[in-house]
């Protein structure tokens, strides 16, 4: 029997970053057939006090390795955060999706209890068990970023719908 912990993380992130891949070439393909500088859209904002979207996706990124290697007991895989093109994205969604396929079902055993610590030794550190940080905390975080992106791009023409959003499950 699999992980209830892993059923409802690891797959749920695939799918939504393989969509958001998918969307984000789009979005380049958008660019290019419209003569938009690539910028225009990765630089775009819903609201000036938001990120835009490239940071976006890599805070999207940055969660679902964060639940995931949490969840499994790994340590978390840092990446530099340097990207600025299309491409670069694409890239980190990749690698991004590379380890998620590199942890198992069964280093989740047994993690709804665990203990989670955020921010550790930092005055705004939380403790939170494997259950609550999944379903309170991460997945909502990764949720906010993924959508956030995909609003950033359907708002700038971007023809991108639900069936984009949801991708393949």
């Amino acid at each position: 029997m699999t992980s209830a912990m892993y059923s409802h993380s690891v797959p749920v992130l695939k799918q939504m970053l393989t969509a958001l891949k998918t969307i984000l070439g789009q979005a380049a393909a958008h660019a290019s057939e419209k003569s938009i500088e690539p910028d225009a859209l990765l630089q775009a904002r819903l609201f000036p006090d938001m990120f835009p979207l490239l940071k976006q996706v890599q805070i999207a990124a940055d969660f679902s390795r964060g639940i995931t290697a949490r969840l499994a007991g790994v340590e978390v895989p840092s990446f530099e955060g340097q990207e600025k093109t299309f491409a670069d994205l694409d890239a980190l969604l990749t690698q991004t999706l590379a380890f998620l396929d590199s942890v198992k079902a069964d280093q989740f055993e047994g993690k709804e209890s665990s203990e989670i610590v955020l921010r550790p030794g930092t005055p705004k550190e939380k403790k939170l068990s494997g259950q609550t940080y999944l379903a309170n905390y991460g997945l909502p975080q990764f949720f906010f970023h993924v959508t956030t992106a995909y609003d950033i791009l359907r708002h700038n023409g971007v023809a991108i719908g639900k069936r984009d959003y949801m991708g393949s499950y």
